[in-house]
Formats: structure tokens, sequence, C-alpha cells
């Protein structure tokens, strides 16, 4: 009996001092990471926070994917903004930005990228770029803003005819998340789940991983898309990364961006095409081009590029090849790209061929 309490005490003295180390912790990351942006409020007791760089026009406005944050832009924001004004920020719910009512669904997100822009004083003409989820918000701020867009670039963005309603056979892949968020939130309370980043960042990161591998498969692969996707960005934010992953906002945020997929999805498939406006499309090796149906659904005037040394992060496998499609956005020369062994190409379709057209190879240095 003794025995037991001893290991009950032993517990609760643990996760006391877990979460002791865990506030101490959020506290910390917040004064380290946050001085470089700033935040307004957009109201309603929500305030959005974002980093800004460079000067002039147009204004370059990045989203990021469905978990991200602006840190996932920075090794394109960096080179954009010797060129252009340039603004990343974290949605409502992630990063440094303070949680919002409203579901997670690009018609309520860019609305409030809206009043973030005029809350801090910015003015358009913008180019909107989005990768992934945030695709689907910048296509929905340039069908309600339109006077406000200049141009448009998608990188890989999500496409509502593959998830649920739509397409039911991935319900089981927003379940499996919506699970492993709920397991993951007590660890992260607790402050396990900020050593076990901390450690993965850091030099014991085999101790990381040999935690996820008595977990199970899934943390196993976690931890791969860790290594493999956040290695790529420049190392200066991987501490920044780490401290949003340690946060438990971060789980409760994704979320409830999980848990508004299908009606992102309703809302997306049911949107009209951007009228107008250039679009530049950009899609990775490992997924089927989009067809001139799909791309007459996205907008009038839209230009596919096939990134063919990239898989669903194009910014961080070929950050060049977005880095010169928003550079031609915005009218600016491509950069010049080192020689490599083998030509790297790209193939280019646009919506204005019949669907049956040979695809065009272009060269990235002549883009």
């Amino acid at each position: 009996m003794h025995m037991v309490l001893w290991i009950l005490a032993s517990v609760a003295l643990l996760v006391l001092a877990g979460t002791v180390y865990q506030h101490i912790g959020s506290l910390r990351d917040r004064r380290m990471h946050t001085g470089q942006g700033r935040s307004v409020s957009i109201g309603r007791g929500c305030g959005l926070y974002f980093f800004e760089e460079g000067r002039g026009e147009p204004t370059v406005l990045f989203e990021a994917g469905i978990g991200a944050t602006h840190l996932n832009w920075r090794g394109i924001q960096d080179p954009i903004s010797t060129v252009a004004h340039t603004v990343a920020y974290d949605r409502a719910s992630l990063g440094w930005s303070s949680p919002c009512r409203t579901p997670r669904t690009p018609g309520n997100i860019a609305t409030e990228l809206h009043r973030m822009l005029e809350a801090a004083g910015f003015r358009p003409p913008y180019v909107l770029v989005g990768h992934s989820f945030g695709g689907l918000v910048m296509r929905r701020y340039a069908l309600l803003y339109p006077d406000e867009v200049s141009g448009v670039v998608l990188v890989d963005p999500m496409r509502s005819e593959e998830w649920p309603p739509l397409n039911p056979s991935r319900q089981s892949q927003l379940d499996l998340g919506n699970r492993l968020i709920r397991y993951a939130l007590p660890v992260v309370r607790c402050g396990l789940a900020r050593l076990l980043v901390t450690c993965l960042f850091g030099r014991p990161g085999k101790f990381s991983e040999q935690v996820a591998g008595v977990a199970g498969s899934h943390p196993r692969h976690v931890l791969y898309r860790i290594k493999t996707e956040v290695r790529k960005m420049p190392r200066a934010v991987w501490p920044a990364v780490a401290a949003h992953w340690s946060r438990p906002s971060f789980y409760a945020g994704l979320r409830s961006h999980i848990h508004s997929i299908p009606a992102t999805v309703r809302e997306m498939h049911t949107a009209e095409p951007i009228r107008g406006i250039p679009v530049t499309v950009l899609t990775p090796r490992n997924a089927a081009p989009l067809t001139s149906n799909q791309l007459d659904h996205i907008g009038d005037s839209v230009l596919q590029i096939i990134a063919r040394k990239s898989e669903h992060w194009i910014h961080l496998d070929e950050p060049d090849l977005v880095i010169n499609a928003i550079r031609v956005m915005i009218g600016a020369p491509p950069v010049a790209v080192a020689a490599e062994a083998e030509p790297a190409m790209a193939f280019v379709t646009e919506n204005a061929l019949p669907e049956d057209a040979p695809l065009l190879a272009v060269p990235r240095s002549a883009r």
C-alpha cells in the first residue's frame, strides 16, 4: 500500500513539475520569439500576429498550410522582400495569434485577414501566395476583394474534391488526426511534448526518436515529417517552430481546422472562378496535374507549373521555383538559378489550351 501511495505521489509531483515547466516555457517562448513581428486586433477579442519585410508595391501576402504558421514562408519571404513589401501572418488559433470563435473556413479566414490588413494600415494592391489549405483561403480572398488583388500564386493548393464530404474515403484520416490531437493535448499540458520537441531540435534528438518508437508508427511518421520538412526551413526559425509545437494552443487550433474541413470543402466546391486576375498554380511531381476543367474552376487566367523535383512542400523543396513565380507575378525579373548536373525543368500548362494539348517544357532560367 505504501508503495502504491509513493508511486502515485511521484507521478503527481512529476505532472506538477511538468506543468510548471510548460507554463514557464510558454512565457519564455512568447518573450523570445514575438519581438520581430506585431499583433493587431481584428475585433471580438481576436488578435492576429504578422511579420513584415521590405517596402514598395505590391504587397505580397503569404498564407500557410493547415497547421503551419508564418515561419513556414521565411525562406521565400526574405528574398521576395528585396523587391516588394511582404507580410506573412498566423491565422487565428495558430502561432502567436489568439483563438477565434468562427469556424476555420476560407471565407471566415479571408475576412479576418482583410480586417488585419486594414487594422495594420496596409494598402492594396496585393499579390496573394497560399500553400495547401492556404491556397483555398487566398482563392476566397480574391473572390471577396477582387479590386485589391493583382495576382495569385497557389503552391499545391488543397483540392476540395479529395476530401469529405465529396470524398468520404478520407474521413478516416480526419478521424485519425482528431484522435492523435486528443491524445497529444494532455502530453503537451504536462510539458512532455516540450521536452521531446526540444530534444528533437537539439543534440539529443535520438532520445525523441526512441520515445516515439515506443509510442507507435504514427508518432514516428510525425517525427519523419519534422526531420524532412521542417529542417528544410532556415535554421534560425527552428526554435520558434519548436515553441509552437510545444504549446497546447497549437493542437487546439489544428483540431479546429480539421473539424472545419467538410465545411471548407462545401464552400470551395461551389466557389466561382477568379475572373480577370492572373493565377499561377504550382503542382508537385507526386500529384496528378490539374485538368483544364479544374483550372477553369480556379480562374479564367491560370498558368500551371509542374515542379518536377518537389512533393507537397514545393516552397521547401524548390524555393527558387516559387520565388520566380512570385517575381514574375509582381513584374520583377526571375532570379538566375545555379547550374545543375541535369537541367531543372518545369512543365507548364494554361487553362486556355485544349485538354489534350501537350505540356510545354520550360527551363526555370527562362521563366
